[in-house]
């Protein structure tokens, strides 16, 4: 039956060795910078790239336009329609009125499967060019959740990551202490008994 005793490395004794300290204050640092310092870095870089993009998706708002427009072309290469997917855009021509300059027209991303003839609403940049519309509030969040949740998990990638490394060189000075003791006790064992 094997008994464990806890703590033993924080005690005195006599089997405590020097590296044994080292490994407790190492489990200890590990555990701290695992369970408080990662998900703080998480937090810290989630709330930052919740402010870049909420500043960016603002910038994008006030340079983009959204335009109720009407598709008059058809699609460059037409999908079937078992294949239809509303997500994946493609570029069509498409018309609308523009206060104080008429009729325009121009080619925009439009969902995939609309016909000619359908109305659709695309955005501008100031160029008129077709972009992507600006991002929203849920995009914004999805972003910042995303940083932080990849920084709180690199972080404990790399802390997890140096305490192997610390393992591996605490296990080294043990078996070196465990030779210098031999080495110094071994005899006493080894010499035969007269």
């Amino acid at each position: 039956m094997r008994t464990r005793v806890r703590g033993w490395r924080w005690r005195r004794n006599p089997l405590r060795r020097r590296s044994d300290v080292v490994e407790a204050w190492t489990v200890l640092v590990v555990a701290v910078l695992l369970f408080v310092v990662a998900p703080l870095v998480g937090v810290a870089a989630g709330l930052h790239a919740h402010d870049r993009a909420s500043a960016l998706a603002a910038v994008q708002r006030a340079e983009r336009h959204q335009v109720r427009a009407v598709v008059i072309g058809e699609a460059p290469e037409r999908l079937s329609d078992a294949h239809v997917d509303r997500r994946h855009p493609y570029r069509a021509q498409v018309r609308w009125t523009d206060p104080g300059q008429g009729v325009r027209t121009a080619w925009a991303r439009v969902p995939s499967g609309t016909r000619a003839g359908e109305p659709v609403s695309v955005w501008f940049d100031s160029r008129g060019r077709s972009v992507a519309p600006p991002p929203d509030d849920l995009a914004v969040s999805q972003h910042a959740v995303t940083v932080g949740l990849c920084a709180a998990g690199g972080t404990a990638t790399v802390v997890i990551l140096g305490y192997a490394v610390e393992r591996r060189i605490a296990l080294r000075h043990r078996l070196a202490e465990w030779e210098r003791e031999w080495a110094r006790t071994g005899p006493r064992w080894t010499q035969p008994r007269t």
